[in-house]
This record gives structure tokens, sequence and C-alpha cells, in this order.
């Protein structure tokens, strides 16, 4: 009986966790659409979803903010985006990246791949430069494409058309796994075979790479990330009690240099990670509970490493602030 009770204990989900299930499926509720083979076209897909979520899915109850900025940017020869750019503002500098950590369907659905036990590749100089491929996507297949297609009255989601694996997933495979829509499978054509290779790329990918997709490719991601340092909710750094350990940026699974950088997506880890806790919650309880991560979350062991790094810093923290 101990030994089920350990069991449960160790894999049941964290509060973060059972947060990006319920708003997976807050943000797919259309449960009919998933039954009719058919998209949903009601007056709540005029409203942008936080996260990555493809409109064209069929349990979709809301838009996607990435397509709807490109199909926005595609149409800025006859009206400005005013809308668009308003949510995606409001979003970014109340959340930030928060939304990726808990609010993202794609974010949730790289998490639970991860956990497929394999041999992980750890963060490094190579992940890091390769973390900054998203902002090319951003500004190349989120920008410029579409507004360039624009002057051409064509308008081109070039983000959606070419690489988005969660419209392959969610919006393609959605349809075509449905009878109703058979008759899409002899439209299909070599975009259709690039997207998919593509996407089961990405699966693989993010088995033995933590968020592969959010982390190197994801432009959504790249957008909110610069809303970090002034965002309402994340996590925040009491730099007076802060010995620049960086056991904390160790811990973290993403590429970011420090903690809330422009990498952070506000998962909370650190929090535990920090042995002078010297790392919190900043935004209303409401939204963030104190122990948000996992119930309760007690300061996790230094290896000797980390604390041999941690000693040494500390001491020369202390050495630089008695001579200020």
């Amino acid at each position: 009986m101990n030994k089920i009770k350990v069991f449960f204990n160790k894999h049941r989900p964290t509060k973060r966790k059972l947060i990006q299930i319920y708003a997976a499926l807050l943000f797919n509720a259309n449960l009919k659409g998933f039954a009719t083979g058919q998209i949903y076209t009601g007056p709540l897909k005029n409203i942008c979803t936080p996260g990555l979520n493809c409109y064209s899915c069929p349990g979709a109850s809301g838009a996607c903010p990435l397509g709807a900025l490109q199909n926005a940017l595609a149409s800025s020869k006859t009206r400005a985006p005013y809308y668009v750019f308003a949510i995606i503002l409001l979003y970014g500098i109340l959340f930030g990246r928060w939304i990726c950590g808990f609010l993202c369907p794609m974010g949730l659905i790289q998490e639970l791949l991860h956990k497929i036990p394999t041999p992980k590749l750890k963060k490094g100089k190579i992940t890091r430069a390769l973390s900054f491929l998203k902002y090319a996507i951003l500004a190349f297949f989120v920008i410029l494409v579409p507004i360039a297609y624009a002057f051409r009255n064509f308008p081109l989601p070039a983000f959606c058309k070419y690489i988005c694996p969660a419209g392959t997933l969610e919006g393609a495979m959605g349809l075509l796994s449905n009878s109703v829509n058979e008759g899409y499978l002899r439209m299909l054509g070599p975009l259709f075979t690039w997207k998919f290779l593509l996407m089961v790329s990405i699966i693989v990918g993010c088995v033995f790479i933590f968020r592969l997709f959010c982390r190197f490719l994801c432009p959504l991601g790249a957008l909110y990330g610069l809303f970090n340092r002034i965002s309402f909710v994340g996590v925040k750094v009491d730099r007076k009690a802060c010995t620049d350990c960086d056991i904390c940026v160790g811990k973290c699974k993403m590429d970011i240099k420090h903690v809330g950088d422009q990498e952070c997506i506000f998962c909370g880890e650190c929090i535990s990670a920090c042995p002078v806790e010297a790392i919190s919650w900043k935004g209303p309880k409401i939204i963030i509970a104190p122990n948000v991560i996992d119930e309760p979350l007690p300061a996790q062991p230094m290896t000797e490493h980390e604390k041999d790094l941690y000693d040494r810093r500390t001491c020369v923290v202390e050495v630089r602030r008695k001579r200020l």
C-alpha cells in the first residue's frame, strides 16, 4: 500500500501541469468539432487565445494570436491591425512568457513528449545560439512575408503555411482523422508532405530536447519574451539576497542567461533551486500560487560541484559588499 502511495505522490501532476491541462481543454472546448470534423466559426473565434493553438483544429474555440497577426499584416494594405496588436501587447505586458510555461497547449505537448525515458540533450552554447533562430522566423515568416504579399493583394500567412507544427498536428491531422473529410486526402501535395515531415521531426526531437519547438522555432514565444522584463506576472530576483551562484541557471532547462530574461518561461522551478531563497513569484497570488510547482517543494540538495561553486561565489560577493 505504501509503495502505491509513494508511486502516485511521485507521479501526480503539479499545479502548473494541471493549469496547462485545463488551458488546453479550454482552448479546445468545441468537442462537437471532433465528432463532426468541422471547424468552429462562431463568435468566440474573434477572440485570440494566449497560447499557440491552431484556428483550424476541430476543437479550437478561439483564434491563434500568431495566425491572427499574420492575417492582419496580410491585410495591412487596406486596414491597420490595431486589434491584434493590442491583444498581443496586452498578453505580453500582463504575462510575458508565463503564457509559454502555463497556458500554451504546444508547450504541454512538448513537455509530455520529453518525459519519455530516453537520453536527453543538455543545453549548451549550441542550443543557446539556436534559440535566436525563432527571432529570425518571427521577423521573416510572421512579419516581412505577410506584409510583402499584402501589397500584391495575395494574403500569405507564411509561418502557418510553411512551418507551424501546431497547424499540422491540431488542424490538418485533426480534420483528416475524421472520415467526413476523407475527400481532403486527394488534395494533399508536396507542401503537406513537407509540413508532415517537419512535424514528425519536431515531435521526435522533443523527446530528446526539452521544448525544442518552444526554444528554437516558436515566434510567439519570441514575441512574448520581449515583454519578460516588464510583465506583470512571472518571477523576480532579490538582488540584495542573490549571490550570483548561477545554480538557478544551471537547473533551468531553457537557454537563459539569468532568471527572467527573454528565454525564461516563468515555470518557477528556479525558486526551489535557489539556496538563499532570492527568487520568488511576482504578480497576484490569485494567478500565481506560492506552491504552483509542487506541493510542497522543499529546497533541492546541491551537488558537490554546485556547493563548491556557491561557496566560492558567495565569498566573492561578500568581499565586494564589504568594499562598497
